[in-house]
């Protein structure tokens, strides 16, 4: 009897329904090979719900991705809700998403295709392929947070006026849970963590440092070390190709995801996967906006929503063959040449063929 998946489908804005329903034949026809189904059901969150309900997220989206076994999402937002208020932009569909599916762990792989290392900003970025692992429910994004009056004065005697504070907080439990998930995704790539942190500034930091270092007692196949976070960030440029697992907070996370998405020379080739506790439908999803300017045009770039139906797939089922399956296809297609126009770079013109996100996608699903 075949194996069934029931997939939880969010569209959005702008390309997000070209690159969902790539991502979807692309996982169909794979899963088919290996005698497991794939069902889907399409949920509406970002501008696309504020259109049909005037409410980013709607509690029918929450309830049926909790009901699903996981959630598939391509983008939200665009220039037609950016004058909305603030808790009514369709951004606020993913923190919803992510808070009512409890999911705390945000995990980016970054890769540097051999054929698109000329694409990469970095002259020779070598065999790039590490994971930052990131938390995402807590930290400076979710501590208290203000402003108030002041008229106490500085030093050199101006008054401080109105005084903003965000505060940066974290649990044990909160730190202890998201290292947990690294140390064991380390285990199963090639056995090296890198904490960053800023612990000679921050006590939370310190805390992160302590916890690490005490976990790493149980993994001691795991080679463990720690940066402050301005050191990593020039570390990511010097030598991107020396890292495997990277596991730090929200805002790190937030900052240094965004830096190491531009190594691989387009954010339209990286997935991603928020992750919660066991059982728990994950999200998975582009790095990439919902580019409202190509949308509808067959110009997307779908590998990175493909590749994180691919992460799905090894995630949430433990799917390895189909996860390397797809992985393998998406491979196979940049190294025949077919490029979309945001992994086309100077000096490979006639090394490639542009085509569209509906040549690509075939293209993957031949090289199944």
């Amino acid at each position: 009897m075949a194996k069934k998946y029931n997939i939880a489908v969010i569209p959005g804005d702008g390309i997000g329904p070209e690159i969902t329903s790539s991502a979807i034949e692309v996982l169909v026809a794979a899963s088919s090979k290996k005698d497991v189904e794939i069902a889907t059901r399409e949920l509406k969150a970002g501008g696309d719900a504020i259109d049909s309900f005037g409410i980013p997220l709607p509690q029918e989206t929450i309830f049926s991705a909790k009901d699903s076994d996981a959630v598939l999402l391509g983008a939200v937002g665009g220039p037609k809700w950016d004058e909305m208020e603030p808790e009514l932009r369709p951004e606020r569909a993913i923190l919803g998403l992510r808070s009512g599916l409890g999911l705390y762990a945000n995990l980016r792989p970054v890769v540097v295709y051999d054929e698109l290392k000329d694409a990469s900003p970095l002259k020779n970025p070598g065999q790039v392929d590490f994971v930052i692992v990131r938390e995402l429910t807590g930290g400076i994004y979710f501590g208290k947070n203000g402003v108030y009056q002041s008229g106490d004065r500085l030093p050199d005697g101006t008054v401080k006026g109105k005084v903003a504070f965000d505060t940066e907080s974290y649990s044990e439990g909160e730190i202890n849970r998201i290292l947990k998930i690294a140390f064991e995704l380390a285990m199963k790539r090639r056995k090296k963590l890198t904490l960053v942190d800023k612990a000679n500034v921050l006590v939370s930091s310190r805390m992160w440092r302590t916890l690490a270092s005490q976990m790493s007692f149980d993994y001691p196949e795991v080679e463990f070390d720690c940066l402050y976070v301005d050191n990593a960030s020039m570390q990511l440029i010097s030598r991107p190709s020396s890292f495997d697992v990277i596991v730090t907070s929200n805002m790190f996370g937030d900052i240094l995801s965004d830096e190491a998405g531009q190594i691989a020379g387009s954010i339209g080739m990286l997935p991603s996967a928020s992750i919660g506790a066991p059982g728990t439908p994950g999200l998975f999803e582009p790095i990439h906006g919902s580019a409202p300017d190509i949308a509808g045009q067959n110009k997307a770039n779908p590998f990175a929503t493909i590749l994180s139906a691919a992460m799905m797939m090894r995630i949430m089922f433990g799917e390895e063959e189909i996860a390397s399956d797809i992985e393998n296809a998406v491979k196979k297609t940049i190294a025949s040449g077919l490029r979309t126009s945001d992994i086309t770079f100077i000096g490979e013109s006639n090394n490639f063929t542009l085509v569209g996100t509906k040549e690509i996608t075939k293209a993957v699903i031949g090289n199944l």
